[in-house]
This record gives structure tokens, C-alpha cells and sequence, in this order.
């Protein structure tokens, strides 16, 4: 996402975690010096998204977009999953995501664009077959969160959005999964960008569909 943004002349301000070994984001910031800057932080960490938030005080965002996702077992049933796996997934898919919209929709204009990524497996509704019974509530949490923060802002011209971003071939979505990242992310940009004149809360995938709730 980060590389297509750059292409399309926006600067870009991406986070690694501290300790990282070299990612692609450090080889975008050294191609795009002008356009992509470099940052760290662990959002599982509170302290670290405050000294973000400190050292990127003086900046203004038009797009906050939030992506960050692990999950456990795919096949463990929520009965089944030990309290610390299952607070380890919550907190990073849900509430590490939040703190970060929470801590920097200052920054964010009234007109501009807060995203975070999410899954159309945190579809409630689109629920019928159970299976990664821990990462799906893990994202429909995001999902209600993000909608509590855009009801809070019912009155602005903000517009807020959660992506899924199909089934992609990342260390998450694994080898066999349907869609490339090249497949996905251009499109997914485009549909994140267009999002930007349309006030309120959707939830779209990367085709610009609406998602069910």
C-alpha cells in the first residue's frame, strides 16, 4: 500500500517494529527518500504509540490507515483457546488498531480519511461456516470499534472505513491464497482513495463492494 501511494505522489509515513530485520518499506524509503518516511513502533505497546504520537506531533495526515493482524490456530474453537492466545489476538487485531486511531484522529483533518484493515471474515453476517473462530471476532470487535468512533463523529465531514482486502497471498493469508498482493493493493488504494468524498463509515473490499455488517 505504502509503494502504491508513493507512486501516486503522496508522502507517505510508514511504522516497522523496532528490531525489524530490513523489510520492503526500508527499500521504499530509500527509493522514494522525498516521499516516504520511516518510523517504529509496536502498537501492542501503549508507550510506543504515545512517542509516536510525540514525535509526529507537528504533522497532519489527509489518510490514517491502520494494518496490522495476527491470528492463532485457524481450527481452535473459541471454547478451546487459551486466555492468553486469545487476549494476544484481541489486542492486536482490535485494540492496538483503536489506541492508534484514538491517539492520532487529531492529526487527521475534518475532511480527511481514517481506514483500518479488517478482514470480510469479521462479517457477522456472512458468518456460515465458522473456522478461525478467534481472528473472525477479533475483526468484527474492530469493526464495532471503528463504527463507535465514526457515531462519534455522526455531525462531521470525516469519513471513516474498514477494508477487507480479500483472501491474499501475505504471511498471514498464506501460499494459497486466491488473490496476489499485486491483484489486491492497487485496487484496494483506489477504492481507500475514492472513500475520501463519501462522509461516515463503510465497510468495503478491495473492489469498493459494501461488505454485510
Amino acid at each position: 500500500m505504502a509503494a502504491e501511494l508513493a507512486k501516486k505522489d503522496w508522502r507517505v509515513t510508514g511504522t516497522v517494529r523496532p528490531g525489524s530485520a530490513r523489510t520492503a518499506l526500508h527499500d521504499l524509503a530509500d527509493e522514494y527518500p522525498d516521499r516516504v518516511d520511516l518510523e517504529t513502533v509496536d502498537i501492542t505497546d501503549p508507550e510506543g504509540i504515545a512517542a509516536l504520537r510525540t514525535r509526529l506531533a507537528d504533522r497532519t495526515f489527509d489518510v490514517l490507515f491502520v494494518n496490522a493482524g495476527t491470528t492463532n490456530d485457524e481450527g481452535e474453537r473459541i471454547g478451546d483457546v487459551s486466555t492468553d492466545e486469545f487476549v494476544r489476538v484481541m489486542i492486536t487485531n482490535s485494540l492496538s488498531p483503536m489506541r492508534v486511531v484514538e491517539s492520532f484522529s487529531d492529526l487527521v483533518p475534518p475532511t480527511g480519511l481514517i481506514g483500518a484493515m479488517t478482514s470480510g471474515q469479521g462479517s457477522v453476517a456472512n458468518n456460515t461456516t465458522g473456522y478461525r473462530e478467534v481472528y473472525r471476532g477479533s475483526k468484527a470487535a474492530l469493526n464495532m470499534f471503528m463504527r463507535s468512533v465514526a457515531a462519534r463523529e455522526s455531525e462531521s465531514r470525516r469519513a471513516f472505513v474498514v477494508m477487507a482486502p480479500g483472501w491474499v497471498q501475505t504471511a498471514l493469508g498464506g501460499p494459497g491464497a486466491r488473490l496476489t498482493i499485486e491483484e489486491s493493493v492497487p485496487r484496494l488504494v483506489e477504492v481507500l482513495l475514492a472513500k475520501r468524498e463519501r462522509p461516515g463509515i463503510e465497510y468495503l473490499d478491495y473492489l469498493g463492494r459494501t461488505v454485510p455488517w
